[in-house]
């Protein structure tokens, strides 16, 4: 059968005796008569051979049918494997366009701040046209919204990204140590000062230095943050070598510095040098959109960093984090991503076992209707047949009408595609229209 294919011609054996038997014995031992052997060619390709063996005598007009049969399952084999590539190349595809899709969101994102609100989106805006510039940022925000990704993003997409972006958290530095930590020391500036130390200052020279928490700034050092910031200039604590630095300062707090600055806990010339360019970053509460988005970025980067195989964050867990205000913002979300994560073993996403213990949290994770502790306590079958109820009441009212304006699901506050698949989980049937 190998020459037959070798050569794409067909052989035809009708004596028993001949030499051309690959294994004379077995047709004996077989009473095998004849035998038939046509190529599967299609388009030029040989793709094997089709081959009759028979204790009977096989005619020339069985051989010419054999011919056709061989043609026809060579253009069936082909037509196979045709599909079967297509079906690769369309799992290829779709695997493409999942990365693509992640690249897509990637870029959304804006390089490390994920998030597709419109109020997201205006801070960006605001990020994208200072960032060019060389200008002095205030970065407003309650802690946890993201202060340091934002500085981060002003460095990295301007003219000093290739310089060093040096952080300095003003609430981690005590008193004493504040004016060496800014500007440096010299040998034997005071007790424990056994070599010249570079301040934070000298190190951002020719970059970025982001100030966070700026609030906490003791006020007698804030005239020598001033000077710094006008004009320049330094001094190390026990040198009287004035050094020139030319960095750029991006500056966050969680206070109103302004309430501050008039109260006189914060000089009000300060706050006015700082205050060139404000950002105020929204709490998570008002870019509840996002939360889903923020909520599987994070389960992918704690996956990742924990070695957990990649885990499913499902639609109804994204709704159900929507309805919690946490207080601790983004911060708070990516610690109980992480927790959940890393409860889950796994296997699905645990955010029951993430926020047990955070009433606060439990609390809003339940239906609206549950809150009130004077509420019965209703049972699995009783909340379904509520909530089918209460479905069937949105459509009547709707006249049947799920998508657009005024529809059954913007009247119960969801997307159509989570109604349809309620509906269907209830066996509730969808109107056509």
């Amino acid at each position: 059968m190998g020459s037959i294919a070798a050569n794409r011609t067909g052989l035809l054996l009708i004596d028993p005796s001949s030499e051309q038997w690959a294994r004379p014995e077995w047709v004996r031992y077989e009473s095998i008569q004849s035998f038939a052997g046509q190529p599967l060619v299609f388009r030029d390709e040989t793709l094997g051979t089709l081959a009759v063996f028979r204790r009977q005598s096989i005619n020339d007009q069985e051989f010419r049918w054999l011919r056709m049969f061989a043609d026809q399952a060579a253009s069936a084999i082909a037509n196979a494997r045709a599909f079967s590539e297509l079906d690769r190349l369309r799992q290829q595809l779709e695997f493409h366009n999942a990365y693509l899709k992640e690249e897509v969101e990637t870029a959304l994102a804006f390089g490390s701040i994920v998030g597709r609100s419109r109020v997201v989106h205006r801070v960006l805006e605001q990020v994208e046209d200072v960032a060019r510039t060389d200008a002095t940022v205030l970065i407003l925000g309650e802690s946890g919204t993201g202060k340091e990704l934002v500085a981060n993003e002003i460095h990295h997409r301007g003219p000093r990204a290739q310089r060093n972006f040096v952080r300095v958290n003003c609430s981690a530095i005590s008193r004493e140590v504040f004016e060496s930590e800014f500007f440096g020391h010299v040998r034997g500036a005071f007790t424990g000062a056994l070599r010249d130390r570079p301040g934070r200052f000298q190190v951002a020279d020719g970059g970025t230095i982001f100030l966070d928490e700026i609030g906490e700034l003791p006020l007698d050092m804030q005239p020598k943050l001033l000077r710094v910031l006008q004009e320049g200039q330094y001094e190390r604590v026990g040198d009287d070598v004035t050094r020139k630095v030319d960095v750029r300062v991006v500056a966050a707090t969680n206070q109103d510095l302004h309430a501050e600055a008039r109260a006189r806990r914060f000089r009000r010339d300060l706050f006015y040098r700082l205050n060139v360019f404000p950002i105020e970053l929204p709490p998570l509460r008002a870019r509840k959109d996002d939360i889903p988005l923020l909520a599987a970025h994070f389960v992918a980067q704690a996956s990742k960093r924990h070695g957990i195989p990649s885990l499913r964050l499902t639609e109804e867990d994204g709704e159900r984090l929507q309805r919690y205000e946490w207080p601790g913002n983004i911060r708070e979300l990516q610690n109980v991503i992480e927790r959940a994560v890393i409860l889950s073993k796994g296997e699905r996403l645990r955010l029951d076992l993430a926020l047990a213990g955070v009433p606060a949290a439990i609390a809003s994770l339940l239906p609206s209707s549950c809150i009130d502790t004077d509420d019965p306590i209703l049972t699995e079958r009783e909340w379904r047949d509520r909530e089918r109820a209460n479905l069937l009441n949105a459509l009547r009212r709707t006249e049947g009408r799920i998508y657009g304006p005024e529809g059954a699901a913007e009247l119960l506050g969801l997307k159509p595609t989570t109604l349809t698949s309620r509906l269907r989980a209830l066996k509730i049937d969808i109107p056509s229209r």
